[in-house]
C-alpha cells in the first residue's frame, strides 16, 4: 500500500508544498500542507464533495487533522491549507514514517532550511 492524502474520502491528493517546524525541545511540531489545485475542488462533482479534514493514510493506518482551510478568489477555489499538529516523540516518529512513504510515492524531496 502506498501512502496517500485525502481531503475528501476516496480522492487522493498531491500536496504542492509541506512545511514542517519543530520546537527546540521537540515536544510540539506543526506540519502545514498546501494544495494549490486540489482534485476534490475541481471537476463536475466538486460542489458535492465534503471536506471534513485531511486524512493521511498508509499501511500503519490513518492520521487525521480537522484544521483545514479553503481559499477562494473571486468565488472560485484557489487552494487548501491543512495544519497538522504533532505532540510528542511517538507522534513525531509516526508522522516521519508517513511522510517518507508519501514522499517516495509522490516523487517529493526534502529541503532543509
Amino acid at each position: 500500500m502506498t501512502a496517500s492524502i485525502q481531503l475528501t474520502r476516496g480522492i487522493d491528493e498531491e500536496a504542492t508544498d509541506v512545511k514542517i517546524t519543530r520546537s527546540k525541545d521537540g515536544d510540539t511540531s506543526v506540519a502545514v500542507f498546501l494544495f494549490d489545485v486540489p482534485k476534490c475542488m475541481s471537476g463536475e462533482k466538486a460542489s458535492s464533495n465534503e471536506i471534513l479534514g485531511m486524512y493521511m493514510i498508509d499501511e500503519e493506518g490513518e492520521m487525521v487533522t480537522r484544521n483545514v482551510n479553503a481559499k477562494f478568489v473571486n468565488g472560485k477555489a484557489a487552494g487548501i491549507e491543512a495544519i497538522h499538529k504533532i505532540e510528542g516523540e511517538q507522534e513525531w516518529e509516526r508522522f516521519l514514517r508517513f511522510m517518507n512513504r508519501y514522499a517516495e510515492s509522490n516523487g517529493m524531496g526534502l529541503n532543509k532550511s
